[in-house]
């Protein structure tokens, strides 16, 4: 019987890089697809109260979000819930300016749709949620809609 010889070691052919960038590229659009731009930074902590009946917004992008809460630097703010307009604090008198700009910055066919949602901490107190109802209907904004999170049903 006949042995077989080898003839020396083989390489190992090179990695095709060629579509190394398409790869890339392909990744960098899916994540940018995918994520989701943050709103505002919060400064105020915000952990909203259970609900159980629950109703999603259908367009997010029609409703301005109003923090509220304690600061999450007490030491420079104090413990006091404090509200929040858009990366900025504010006072209960600060927010007609603010629905009036939001306002502005729509298209004019969308300012009948739009709302402003109150992201307010479950241990705020409800007068400091009063004067803000109240400023709202004082600049004609009626669509208000509270921040909560899903809560399981009592039986």
């Amino acid at each position: 019987m006949a042995r077989f010889k080898k003839k020396g070691k083989k390489d190992v052919p090179a990695i095709n890089t060629g579509s190394m960038s398409d790869i890339i590229f392909m990744f960098l659009f899916f994540f940018m697809v995918i994520t989701n731009m943050r709103e505002a930074t919060l400064f105020v902590r915000v952990l909203p109260p259970q609900a159980t009946e629950i109703q999603k917004l259908e367009k997010k992008a029609l409703a301005s979000s109003i923090y509220i809460g304690q600061p999450i630097k007490t030491s420079m703010y104090g413990t006091e819930p404090r509200i929040q307009l858009n990366d900025q604090f504010a006072e209960v008198s600060d927010i007609q300016e603010f629905v009036e700009k939001e306002r502005a910055a729509r298209n004019e066919m969308d300012r009948p749709l739009l709302s402003t949602t109150l992201k307010a901490d479950g241990e705020v107190k409800m007068g400091i949620l009063t004067d803000i109802k109240q400023e709202l209907r004082e600049v004609g904004a009626f669509k208000i809609t509270y921040a909560t999170r899903r809560g399981k049903k009592k039986e």
